[in-house]
């Protein structure tokens, strides 16, 4: 075993004592059931939680018949999630001020289609109008061969472009082959050589490779595929340069998570360029592609932002998502085509981020409850209320609630729907049904619990 191996392997015992038991078992439990589910050998999970690699475990088998475990400290192909790494090592490049994101690509190849009227920045945002080379999900015979880079640009950047460049959002490899092809051009150096100088040693991913450059090992994973719901198979592989700059890399989950820690602290990129690399793309006319450079961007309904990417490549899928303002990240990394990695991050996230326990949620519907029906029958609990409440419900106020809600008849089902913090109190919204209409409940609770906001409304 390779020292970097023998060092990775161990890393479950070093560093899940920072996640619960709990949370632990819990994340097993997913990606073990996952796996059983989807008849995927292996899959290999990083989790960052405060900027900092808290659990780095692997699951199932890396070869099957006989079979291999996987561990933590074997490598994955994580094909398009390289794609971030290469628009990074363009963004390094820019703040050398050797290049810019506005440069058109005919700076420095003006044979390729339109080349005057593409800029790097639409390259790195899928919106440039090259045609992608590699749209299929599995490897074709005249990509089993080997290519190069040249070959590729050749044969799809110098046709015509699929639309006007900065109108459409249109997922294309060729646009990160040219990419990588200008980082070698400006830096004088091979594309790996810059990654490994510029990020890769510096972030200490010791165990990233470049597929082509490094032949695949019998230590690593196989990938592996099904033939419909058959049983698996080894996927044929890629020819060498397939991948390249639109997907080259493989390495360990937790090497990959380095990087996303690197995202979250800013350690590789100035704040300009990181706010760059993360910033949603526009097309022409103000339209959002949701793509950044190298990067979904997206927040979710809590609130929280994602930067997120998927890659495959020929028996490997991968799911890689960053959530810089909560100093956390997912990585899953499958040795399968159609590998559940997307499922397994989206369950990972679903917990993680899972609202923190309300112990006050029973007691405050059960007083909401219980004012309701004192409401219902022309009075209230004054000792639910604050004095605010109590001098808001005036007679007039408490003989309306009464008259309009007691021909509605007993309610069927009453629930709580959202609690939010605000003004130093709680906000619980809740919704009641019955026979005749649907009702809302805008509360507001103290400390103390007693209610200083209690109002209905009909809900269309």
């Amino acid at each position: 075993m390779h020292r970097y191996l023998a060092v990775l392997a161990l890393a479950p015992m070093l560093l899940n004592a920072q996640l619960s038991d709990a949370t632990k078992k819990a994340v097993a439990e997913i990606v073990r059931t996952t796996l059983t589910a989807t008849a995927t050998p292996a899959a290999s999970v990083a989790i960052v939680k405060d900027g900092k690699v808290v659990f780095a475990e692997a699951f199932g088998n890396a070869k099957v018949n006989p079979d291999v475990a996987a561990t933590a400290g074997m490598r994955f192909k994580i094909a398009s999630n390289s794609k971030q790494l290469t628009a990074a090592a363009i963004l390094l490049l820019a703040e050398d001020r050797k290049l810019s994101l506005d440069d058109k690509v005919a700076r420095f190849f003006p044979d390729l289609t339109r080349a005057n009227e593409v800029t790097l920045r639409q390259l790195l945002s899928h919106t440039s109008g090259y045609s992608d080379y590699y749209p299929l999900d599995y490897v074709a015979p005249w990509m089993a061969k080997d290519t190069t880079p040249a070959e590729i640009l050749t044969r799809w950047a110098k046709i015509p472009l699929d639309f006007e460049p900065g109108t459409r959002w249109q997922y294309s490899n060729t646009n990160y082959v040219i990419a990588g092809q200008i980082i070698e051009k400006v830096s004088r150096q091979p594309l790996l050589t810059f990654l490994k100088a510029r990020i890769l040693d510096k972030l200490k991913m010791t165990s990233a490779i470049d597929v082509t450059e490094s032949k695949w090992s019998p230590a690593d994973p196989t990938g592996y595929l099904h033939y419909a719901t058959g049983p698996v198979r080894p996927a044929l592989p890629e020819g060498n340069n397939w991948m390249w700059a639109a997907g080259e890399l493989a390495m360990t989950a937790s090497d990959l998570a380095l990087w996303n820690i690197s995202l979250i602290d800013g350690t590789i990129l100035k704040p300009a360029s990181l706010k760059a690399l993360s910033t949603e793309v526009q097309l022409k006319g103000g339209t959002g592609t949701r793509y950044a450079l190298g990067l979904d961007v997206s927040t979710l309904v809590n609130g929280h932002r994602r930067w997120a990417h998927g890659g495959g490549a020929s028996g490997f899928v991968s799911r890689n998502i960053t959530y810089p303002d909560d100093r956390m990240a997912i990585t899953v990394l499958t040795n399968c085509d159609a590998g559940p990695a997307t499922g397994i991050a989206q369950k990972i996230e679903d917990l993680l981020l899972a609202p923190a326990a309300d112990p006050a949620a029973v007691s405050s519907l059960e007083n909401a409850k219980k004012l309701y029906a004192a409401l219902v029958d022309g009075r209230v609990e004054k000792d639910l209320l604050d004095s605010d409440l109590t001098a808001y419900f005036t007679p007039q106020a408490i003989a309306d609630f009464s008259a309009s809600l007691k021909v509605l008849g007993a309610p069927t089902s009453f629930t709580q729907t959202s609690r939010q913090d605000r003004g130093g109190m709680t906000h619980r919204a809740f919704t009641l049904r019955t026979a005749l209409k649907t009702l809302r409940i805008s509360a507001f609770i103290t400390p103390d619990g007693r209610f200083s906001q209690f109002l209905i409304s009909a809900v269309e």
